[in-house]
């Protein structure tokens, strides 16, 4: 059960990455730049926020909005002092919410790219998806060079697999499966000592294998992640990145980030 759980969660994180590099396309930029006074007028932030890809976002028993996301959207009504909003989203919708005026910024797992800067602006770095190498903290692996000789489970054709073919060196076997279940199934059995996946299902299997002690090895690659808003909303926009600066320096995102991940907030840049 909880493997099925898994690769429905590492397909969700693959949509999320790509096929919406796609969405809005065809909506015309009619949108209407968003300042600080607006929101602070109306005395409320509305975010756009995915609620099907945990755990950045999902719905409580509840029905309810929660996730890093959430938290992420509730904090930034905190420092702003007004009511929050979260308006749910898909992949597809996220611009089309944004350029229509149904939400006033994305948190929404949005990867930072140029092609999607010709329609919406993006803040610095709040959180990354990362492909991750993982394996039992008993097993010391700290660079490339120590997997030589260790045998790594990864997703065939999968982005992890791309990642770990270009990276480890010759001595590493990579031993390919069908899908993130079963390679994360042999490397939970022992049939490899460890596995190319992402933070997301490393969170998920570290949180249902406790004795393994699993845990982030070395980071292959990584998506960086903004809170976005509308072409021209140039003093929200300078608003959102001081918070995320005050909050990243604080320790307030790194506390999110132990809540739904079980790590430190890894370093972020800034553009």
């Amino acid at each position: 059960m909880f493997l099925g759980s898994v690769l429905k969660s590492a397909r969700r994180v693959i949509a999320a990455t790509g096929l919406a590099a796609l969405a809005g396309l065809a909506v015309p930029h009619a949108a209407s730049a968003q300042s600080i006074d607006d929101i602070l007028s109306k005395k409320k932030l509305t975010i756009g926020m995915l609620v099907d890809l945990p755990p950045f976002g999902l719905l409580d028993a509840q029905g309810k909005p929660e996730g890093y996301d959430a938290d992420v959207a509730k904090l930034m009504g905190k420092y702003l002092g007004v009511e929050v909003e979260i308006v749910p989203v898909t992949g597809p919708n996220r611009i089309p919410y944004l350029l229509t005026n149904k939400v006033d910024a994305l948190v929404a797992t949005f990867g930072i790219t140029p092609e999607r800067a010709k329609q919406v602006q993006f803040s610095i770095p709040y959180s990354a998806i990362e492909i991750q190498l993982l394996g039992p903290k008993k097993l010391d692996v700290k660079t490339l060079d120590q997997t030589v000789g260790k045998k790594i489970a990864v997703a065939r054709a999968s982005t992890q697999d791309t990642a770990l073919t270009a990276a480890v060196p010759k001595g590493a076997t990579i031993m390919r499966f069908d899908d993130d279940a079963t390679a994360a199934q042999a490397f939970i059995s022992g049939q490899t000592d460890l596995l190319g996946s992402n933070n997301v299902i490393g969170a998920q299997l570290a949180e249902a294998n406790p004795d393994m002690g699993i845990e982030r090895k070395i980071v292959l690659r990584s998506q960086y992640n903004g809170i976005t808003v509308r072409r021209g909303s140039t003093d929200f926009l300078q608003w959102i990145n001081t918070f995320l600066y005050f909050v990243k320096n604080n320790g307030e995102l790194d506390a999110i980030n132990q809540k739904w991940f079980k790590t430190p907030l890894g370093p972020l840049p800034t553009f």
